[in-house]
């Protein structure tokens, strides 16, 4: 026959605290065994200590608490390998991330200044296929992938071939304020029928100091400091949105130390064409 432990004892045997302890009761997760009416004390068995360690195991996985609840009322073995094969999968992607997030840190706080070098281009116009949308800059990769493939059935199905990689143009609002207008285009030859959400557009010519950005966005930040940094030193900018071009990108690859990004901010040059390292 199971023991009765106070919440106290409980807690001193779980190394779960009273007040954690409480959380789970109110969450639903584990609940007492016993709970007086008049007094409000929780009284546990000891049959609930193998319970308690679990869930303490798995919170230290970082596994939510709705999650622990649908593993421990899983109605066999087989569900429950599976929602726990499903949070260590997460945890790896998760570990992946933070070892890259470190690799980064690591690179930056040994490279602070970052060498590049940086091209002046003078772009005419272009007609393009486009999508424009006003999205939130924490759905901006989703909306990126489901653009570029949108704008590339659609060149594919009328038999046109863009001619040259796909760029986007992203309004200063959309970082300022988390939400703002965002284009993807193809640059194209000739006339095609708009479908769905893909129209034609023509990308406006200009002048600009561009940088080239070699493997994952997730660096994309320090290509832009060097780029910003050049363009102030120097005198050179003007109003005008800045400009991407995914030479390699997602739509290439999925290995990202072989995409390039390229960076354009609008200048106004005064002096030949020609690279300059930074």
């Amino acid at each position: 026959m199971a023991g009765s432990l106070t919440i106290g004892d409980f807690s001193r045997v779980t190394f779960l605290s009273v007040k954690t302890l409480r959380h789970y009761h109110r969450a639903g997760l584990l609940e007492p065994a016993e709970v007086d009416q008049v007094t409000g004390y929780r009284r546990y068995t000891s049959a609930q200590i193998p319970i308690a360690q679990v869930i303490r195991r798995f919170r230290d996985l970082d596994m939510p608490l709705d999650v622990i609840g649908r593993v421990l009322q899983a109605p066999d073995q087989t569900t429950r390998s599976q929602l726990i094969a499903a949070h260590l999968t997460r945890l790896e992607e998760t570990l992946v991330e933070t070892q890259r997030a470190v690799a980064s840190l690591r690179d930056l706080i040994e490279h602070p200044s970052l060498a590049a070098v940086i091209e002046h281009r003078r772009l005419p116009a272009t007609s393009a296929a486009a999508i424009t949308a006003t999205v939130n800059v924490g759905d901006l990769v989703a909306w990126y992938h489901g653009a570029i493939g949108e704008i590339q059935g659609t060149l594919s199905a009328q038999d046109i071939i863009a001619s040259g990689p796909p760029g986007g143009i992203y309004a200063n609002e959309l970082f300022a304020d988390e939400r703002g207008e965002a284009t993807l285009f193809f640059p194209v030859i000739g006339e095609f029928w708009p479908v769905g959400r893909v129209g034609p557009m023509s990308v406006p010519g200009a002048e600009l100091a561009v940088i080239t950005h070699s493997g994952s966005h997730d660096d994309l930040d320090r290509s832009y400091g060097a780029l910003a940094t050049y363009v102030s030193e120097h005198a050179l900018g003007v109003d005008g949105l800045i400009r991407e071009w995914y030479v390699v990108g997602p739509h290439d690859t999925d290995d990202e130390s072989a995409w390039k990004t390229e960076i354009g901010w609008p200048i106004f040059e005064t002096r030949p064409h020609r690279q300059r390292r930074i």
